[in-house]
């Protein structure tokens, strides 16, 4: 299940940099408005689809809060310990998913409350500064399990690293590393804080990153908290998220019992080859790929020919897995799949900042292709639920990572927001002892150096 939309570049660009003799395959732009569905063959190879925007189900309105400048929000409290120093491993994917009841499943959803659930704070609240959530730790625990998001609107104490950081010690939550740390897919906006930079690099300010929990077959961070800096200069920029239960309860029966059965395999990215390239050197790169690169991101990844029925295009594809789970903590069936994030016919009709070598697509799990229809119907279903939160400086959004998906809407201009992402805090058995392991920061630095150089319009 892979996570949002920078990571799919930062494999291919670690690919292509690191395979040796890389610089003799070409990379085919031919492709790069194709469709992989046998239904959608009318369209020509290079056409240029219509894109347009993806709908939500509820749009607040925005609140005009002034924040911090960068100098200050970015200020870390010195007299608090390095939390890098002895960073937890993300925790390793609970997967529970055979014999469910699709039919029980999607009704306890229907009864389940609204997500997000909202806490706005008044003159009183933000009087109390760190005490308030100190008081009510319990109760905004509580709202996360139930609701599986929790919008903190209004809190002055978050405008800052410092005071977010007060803000999740006194909730009780316990940070670990991004799931997929190694790839470049963030990095550090302050690491002895534990606090990453979200997707706000301007090369894909106008790549729309659609719904998906942070998360991979092999790991998935138990918590999320994403807080508000500063808002797009520019306008747009919205946070997405959306109930994971209620879309299993919205998604067509018949496809929903389909992809149970057939479980799904999500590729990550794509590097096209001539295709007249003799197969021994194909077989060849192949393998330089799957032993030199590969092993570098914490994924178990396959690497496939032609998948899609692109001749020459070798696919980065993830294991078979069930686009259905169990919540670990409540039992309760949830859509616990990133397709509305990955699936190349969404992507193609969409806002899209990614190359051609950072596309993605959703197979089922015998690499069959889901049609138009069925992708469509995923889009529907996904985006009835979709909040999309006009965040301002100091809000928080608080994420159950197996229960909520995410995403985030294209804005203009400048934006700073970020994440931190945490393990089982009340589970040593779920959250492991495995610590950070160092040689990993390497490969992030460098792609996201890479990815920093990159143009504004990339």
């Amino acid at each position: 299940m892979m996570i949002g939309g920078q990571a799919t570049s930062s494999l291919l660009i670690a690919l292509l940099l690191a395979a040796p003799n890389a610089q003799s395959f070409v990379l085919h732009p031919l492709y790069a408005s194709s469709t992989s569905h046998k239904e959608a063959a009318s369209f020509k190879l290079g056409s240029t689809l219509e894109r347009t925007a993806p709908a939500a189900g509820y749009v607040p309105e925005w609140e005009d809060r002034p924040g911090l400048p960068q100098e200050k929000f970015l200020a870390s409290d010195l007299s608090k310990p390095d939390l890098s120093e002895d960073l937890l491993e993300c925790p390793l994917t609970l997967w529970d998913f055979e014999g469910i009841d699709l039919d029980e499943g999607r009704a306890k959803a229907e009864a389940l409350p609204q997500c997000p659930a909202e806490v706005s704070a008044d003159s009183a609240d933000n009087a109390k500064g760190i005490a308030y959530f100190e008081e009510n730790r319990e109760e905004i625990r509580r709202k996360l399990r139930d609701h599986g998001a929790v919008w903190l609107r209004g809190f002055d104490l978050t405008k800052g690293v410092a005071g977010y950081r007060e803000m999740y010690e006194a909730l009780g939550l316990m940070p670990c590393l991004d799931p997929l740390h190694s790839s470049g897919l963030r990095k550090f906006a302050s690491e002895r804080d534990v606090l990453y930079e979200e997707v706000n690099k301007p090369s894909l300010r106008s790549h729309y990153i659609g719904l998906h929990s942070e998360s991979t077959t092999k790991r998935t961070a138990a918590y999320a908290a994403f807080v508000c800096f500063q808002k797009a200069t520019g306008g747009g920029g919205r946070f997405l998220v959306a109930d994971g239960a209620k879309i299993l309860a919205e998604l067509d029966r018949d496809l929903l019992q389909k992809l149970y059965d057939r479980k799904v395999r999500i590729s990550v990215s794509n590097l096209d080859v001539p295709p007249a390239t003799p197969e021994f050197l194909k077989s060849g790169f192949k393998s330089v790929v799957e032993a030199a690169v590969a092993p570098k991101f914490d994924m178990d990844l396959e690497m496939v020919y032609e998948a899609d029925g692109k001749p020459g295009r070798l696919m980065a594809i993830e294991e078979r897995e069930s686009p259905i789970n169990r919540h670990p903590v409540t039992g309760q069936p949830v859509w616990f799949c990133n397709a509305h994030n990955h699936l190349r016919y969404l992507r193609d009709r969409r806002p899209c900042g990614v190359p051609e070598v950072g596309m993605t697509d959703v197979f089922f799990g015998d690499l069959g292709h889901l049609s138009p229809s069925e992708c469509e119907e995923v889009k529907r279903a996904s985006e009835k639920h979709i909040t999309a939160l006009p965040m301002s400086p100091g809000d928080v959004l608080l994420v159950d990572n197996y229960r909520a998906l995410h995403g985030r809407d294209v804005f203009e201009g400048e934006r700073f927001h970020a994440v931190s992402w945490f393990s089982w805090d009340d589970n040593e058995e779920w959250r492991g002892n495995e610590k950070r392991i160092r040689e990993k920061d390497g490969l992030n630095k460098f792609v996201n150096k890479y990815m920093d150089w990159l143009p504004k319009d990339f």
